[in-house]
């Protein structure tokens, strides 16, 4: 197959669907081509080394890469984020209507990146997958960058997109069940769940927790990591540290990371579980790889929403890689995945006292009992999560895609 990748964010950015990916299909023979823009992810500004131009080419990894401009901006204004959006969208029509045609497109969410699959589509006759990260327009509406006024023309561009995609890659059950209730086929649907960057996490430049670090020591440590918004609820999880503390003064919640409510929760904790409460900078996945290993336990939270019920956050297949036990504190699909892989405990999301309650049980647990979960999850990411497993499924559905777009594939994920 000669596949070509389109997708707005790309190493080095940290996105696993994108050169890891693409190298796993390399080695199994295919052709993988990238357009893609210049990075920017999270902060919103282009990186060092890079400098933005008309069309840029370069090769990472062995994978071929095509760049193009855009307008970086992941910031909370909805006009600006628009405007990223949009800007790619006009950018990589080009590229993608005059290099080689491909014998798939394979378009990795938001539905600006779907629509120009299908006009490319359209025009070279050519099947394309689409890989649905988050439902829109329900994300939009969610994240309060929207308009109601906007949904309608959202929603019409995105059943575009779903009724001429060869084939609908899903993050969750959840997601294929959501889209079944909008009329999408479920013959056309494929759950495939997302993995984590394991050369970041867990390869050769994976660093370990540096000697200045804030000390553990002593503690019992359950970590949060990663972005610190309003979909992350992470309020309660301040008020389950300040109900600990009394009980079991050893525990302490580590939040490591950035976000617009990062000084917010800091003076929460600072009135309220001073004692409980440790914050970290936010740092580059490798340097990040060591303080997960030096937790006891990693915590998974989400506002309780009905959508956050059928999403399974990234940072557990991250987590349940790095074979340590997880506190997961999102309902649904993200639950159960953690419950079938045996690797923790749950708890009720934006429930002080269920989170309380759940960090107080693995504080008891013994150390044989936590080690028993971690390698659990481990053991459970690798024969079901990983790049490796994920790639031979996206092999099989690309194919399907290229040779008979008609036929239905088996809608079920392959877990457990």
């Amino acid at each position: 197959m000669d596949i070509l990748f389109l997708t707005q964010f790309c190493t080095p950015e940290p996105f696993p669907r994108s050169v890891p990916l693409a190298r796993e299909l390399l080695s199994r023979g295919h052709q993988v081509r990238i357009v893609t823009g210049f990075p920017n992810y999270p902060g919103g500004h282009i990186y060092s080394g890079y400098r933005q131009r008309l069309w840029q080419r370069e090769t990472l990894e062995g994978v071929p890469i095509t760049r193009v401009p855009l307008y970086p901006s992941h910031d909370a204004s909805g006009f600006r984020r628009l405007l990223c959006y949009g800007s790619f969208f006009a950018s990589c029509l080009p590229p993608l209507l005059l290099t080689e045609k491909p014998d798939l497109i394979y378009a990795y969410a938001p539905p600006t990146k779907g629509l120009a699959a299908v006009l490319a589509g359209a025009v070279r006759s050519v099947p394309f997958v689409y890989d649905v990260q988050d439902l829109w327009p329900d994300a939009l509406l969610n994240s309060g960058m929207a308009r109601r006024w906007m949904l309608g023309p959202v929603r019409a561009v995105c059943n575009l997109i779903y009724r001429r995609a060869a084939r609908i890659l899903t993050l969750s059950p959840g997601f294929k069940r959501a889209l079944e209730a909008r009329g999408v086929s479920g013959e056309k649907i494929e759950t495939i769940y997302n993995w984590c960057d394991e050369d970041q996490l867990m390869g050769p430049t994976a660093r370990p927790l540096p000697s200045r670090e804030p000390a553990f020591a002593g503690r019992f440590n359950i970590l949060f990591a990663g972005g610190m918004g309003k979909a992350q609820g992470l309020h309660a999880v301040i008020e389950a540290a300040a109900l600990v503390e009394p009980l079991n003064p050893r525990i302490q919640f580590v939040f490591m990371g950035s976000g617009r409510l990062l000084e917010e929760l800091k003076t929460q904790a600072a009135a309220h579980a001073p004692r409980t409460t440790l914050f970290l900078p936010r740092r580059p996945m490798r340097e990040a790889a060591g303080v997960l290993q030096a937790a006891d336990v990693l915590l998974v939270h989400l506002r309780k929403h009905p959508l956050y019920e059928i999403t399974i956050p990234s940072k557990t297949q991250a987590y349940l890689a790095m074979g340590k036990p997880i506190l997961m504190g999102v309902a649904g699909d993200a639950a159960s995945l953690v419950c079938r892989a045996g690797a923790g405990l749950r708890c009720e999301p934006e429930a002080p006292q269920s989170i309380a309650q759940a960090a107080l049980r693995l504080a008891e647990l013994p150390s044989e009992t936590l080690q028993d979960l971690g390698r659990s999850g481990r053991d459970f990411y690798q024969a079901n999560l990983s790049l490796r497993v994920g790639a031979a499924r996206m092999e099989t559905l690309f194919l399907e895609a290229i040779r008979a777009p008609h036929i239905a594939i088996n809608p079920q994920p392959s877990v457990g």
